[in-house]
C-alpha cells in the first residue's frame, strides 16, 4: 500500500496539523433570554445552565461572557401575557423592555454586538410570528409591523437585526424602513431557511411563545425540502441581506453546505434549543460525555460550511477554552 491515511492521524500533532475545520470562539453568538423584574435569575428547566434574566442580571451575566472572550449576544426576550396584543404593539414601543435592555446593553458594553429578533410570537397573544385573521396569517400586513420593530430596535442601538418570522419580502422592506430612518449601518441578519421543526419547544417554554392555535407550517419551510432554500436565499440576497441563516442547524448541515456552495454572503446556523436539551439530557443521565458531545456538534455546523454559529453551547465553550 503506497496510500495510508492513518499516516495523518498517528499523533496529536499531527492531527492538529491536518485538521480542516477549527472552531473558534469569535465564531460564536450566545442567545440570551430577557424578563421584566430586578434581582431575577431562573433557570429554564428543558434547557439545563440557561436562564432567563432580569435587565440587572443579564448585565452581569454579559459581563462575565465578554470576560471570557465572547463578543456577539442575540437577547429575546419574555413578555408578560397582559402586554401581548393581536398586533404586538409592543414590540415597537420604545420604552418597552427589549429597547431599554438593548440601550443599556451598549451603554454599559459598547464593544460587543448586538443581533436583534425581529418577529410577532413573543409579543404576540395569538402565538404566531404574523398578524391571524379568520385562521390566516397575513403577510403583507405583518412587513408593517416587523419594519417597525426592526427601526425601533435600531434606534435603540441594535447591530445586526435579525427576521425570524419568514414573512415574503420582509427583507427588503426591513431594508428599506431602516435606509429612509438614517440607519443604512445595521446590518440584517435573514432566517433564511428557517424549518417547521419539532425542536423549538425549549425556546418556546422560555419565552411563553407557542402558538395559541395551529402551526406555523404556512410559513415556516418544510424539513424535507432543501433545493427550496435556495430560493428564500436568492430572494433575501437580492432585498439586501446581510448575512444568511439556517435554523435548526444539526438536522439540516446539508442546507447549510447548499447555501454556503451557492452563496458569497456569511452562513449563520442556530444550533437551537432542543439540539442543546438532547446533549444535556443524554449528559445528566451518563449516556454521552456532554463536553465532547458539544465540540463535535459545533464543529459539524462549521464543517458544514456556517461561518456563525449561534448557540446555547457558547459559554460552555469560552469555559473550555479556558480550561
Amino acid at each position: 500500500m503506497t496510500r495510508r491515511p492513518r499516516r495523518n492521524r498517528q499523533t496529536a500533532a499531527i492531527r492538529d496539523m491536518v485538521q480542516e475545520a477549527t472552531l473558534h470562539l469569535q465564531d460564536l453568538i450566545f442567545p440570551l433570554f430577557l424578563i421584566e423584574g430586578q434581582n431575577q435569575k431562573t433557570e429554564i428547566s428543558s434547557m439545563p445552565g440557561i436562564y432567563r434574566y432580569s435587565l440587572d442580571m443579564l448585565l452581569e451575566e454579559i459581563a462575565a461572557c465578554v470576560a471570557l472572550g465572547i463578543k456577539v449576544f442575540a437577547p429575546f426576550p419574555s413578555i408578560p401575557e397582559e402586554k401581548k396584543d393581536k398586533y404586538a404593539t409592543e414590540s415597537h414601543n420604545p420604552e418597552g423592555l427589549y429597547p431599554t435592555a438593548i440601550r443599556e446593553i451598549k451603554k454599559r458594553f459598547p464593544e460587543v454586538a448586538l443581533v436583534t429578533d425581529v418577529a410577532m410570537d413573543p409579543y404576540s397573544s395569538d402565538g404566531h410570528d404574523g398578524i391571524v385573521e379568520n385562521g390566516e396569517i397575513l403577510n403583507d400586513e405583518t412587513l408593517e409591523v416587523l419594519g417597525k420593530m426592526a427601526l425601533t430596535q435600531a434606534q435603540a442601538g441594535a447591530d445586526i437585526v435579525a427576521p425570524s418570522d419568514m414573512m415574503d419580502g420582509r427583507i427588503g422592506h426591513i431594508r428599506q424602513v431602516l435606509d429612509e430612518n438614517g440607519f443604512q449601518k445595521v446590518a440584517i441578519m435573514a432566517y433564511t431557511a428557517k424549518y417547521a421543526s419539532s425542536f423549538y419547544g425549549p425556546f418556546r417554554d422560555a419565552l411563553g411563545s407557542a402558538p395559541k392555535a395551529g402551526d406555523k407550517k404556512t410559513y415556516q419551510m418544510n424539513y424535507a425540502n432543501s433545493r427550496e432554500a435556495l430560493i428564500e436565499a436568492e430572494l433575501d440576497t437580492a432585498e439586501g441581506a446581510d448575512y444568511l441563516m439556517v435554523k435548526p442547524a444539526l438536522s439540516y448541515l446539508d442546507v447549510i453546505r447548499l447555501l454556503r456552495d451557492n452563496s458569497h454572503l456569511p452562513i449563520a446556523a442556530y444550533n437551537i434549543s432542543g439540539e442543546y436539551a438532547m446533549v444535556k439530557a443524554a449528559a445528566q443521565n451518563g449516556w454521552i460525555d456532554g463536553e465532547k458531545a458539544m465540540i463535535e456538534i459545533l464543529t459539524s455546523i462549521k464543517r458544514a460550511g456556517a461561518d456563525i454559529i449561534l448557540t446555547y453551547f457558547a459559554k460552555q465553550y469560552a469555559e473550555y477554552l479556558q480550561k
